[in-house]
């Protein structure tokens, strides 16, 4: 049996979820341009989370395989879409983009289910996410004017994410928990059989 500890792949993949998230929310409120969001979302917002999501299958995680690896991809494949945008290869219509974002809104509301089962941060992270999926949606399907509210309610995600990420490695380094992360919002029953 080993005794070697190993880290927690959850940290790189909030990390990643939490930042590039928050630049894009710096985009959508006019702060910044494009550039680093397209950067980010091939290193970190991509593929650093799908590596964190494949480690996490090798924990046993389901939950942390499936979230990493699904906005991994997403991520890689936003970044596609802009490329493909900005060279004219293929240029993604509004609606092309929103029908994009409801795919992944669909899959953010079985996560959201599974988060109401782990713990309060998680069910924060997942309810930001949700809903801010949901106003994107709206904005790309004809209401730009909740670009802005969706923007607020993405940062706060993408802060609740690296709340998270900031739990696990101070509460490590520390040796006891410093940083709760609340208990479940749905409190868990017998194990299947």
């Amino acid at each position: 049996m080993s005794t070697i500890k190993l880290g927690n792949p959850a940290v790189v993949g909030l990390s990643g979820f939490g930042l590039t998230t928050l630049l894009l929310q710096f985009h959508n409120l006019g702060w910044c341009g494009l550039g680093p969001i397209v950067a980010m979302a091939f290193i970190f917002g991509g593929l650093a989370q799908l590596i964190a999501g494949f480690m996490e299958q090798k924990t046993g995680n389901n939950f942390g395989f499936a979230a990493f690896s699904t906005y991994g991809a997403f991520w890689i494949g936003l970044g596609i879409i802009w490329l493909l945008n900005y060279f004219k290869v293929y240029t993604s219509s509004t609606t092309d983009v929103g029908f994009y974002l409801v795919g992944f809104t669909l899959l953010t509301l079985i996560f959201w289910i599974g988060s109401l089962f782990i713990h309060a941060a998680m069910s924060i992270t997942f309810t930001t996410l949700a809903l801010g999926f949901i106003l994107l949606d709206l904005a790309h399907f004809g209401f730009p004017e909740v670009t802005t509210l969706a923007a607020i309610v993405l940062i706060i995600c993408a802060f609740s994410a690296w709340y998270m990420m900031a739990s696990i490695v101070i509460n490590d380094v520390a040796g006891r928990e410093i940083l709760k992360t609340g208990k479940p919002w749905i409190k868990k029953t017998s194990k299947l059989l």
